[in-house]
């Protein structure tokens, strides 16, 4: 499915806490960094996420804040 999103990440799910109505989802990029979402309970029934899932993170922002020490 194509999408206009610049900012696509693949990984592996390597973990997902289920709550009541959300679940937090961490996904293993390539190199070892993780991301972390979090999305519907829906939503990972629907899109059959679970751990060992490849999937692709997709960052939509309008804001990037970066910081010093």
């Amino acid at each position: 499915m194509p999408i206009s999103a610049r900012n696509q990440l693949p990984g592996k799910v390597k973990s997902v806490k289920e709550g009541i109505v959300t679940a937090e989802v961490v996904v293993e990029l390539a190199g070892g960094q993780e991301i972390v979402s979090v999305i519907t309970m829906t939503s990972v029934q629907n899109l059959g996420i679970k751990v060992g899932a490849e999937v692709t993170a997709l960052i939509k922002a309008t804001e990037v804040m970066l910081a010093v020490d």
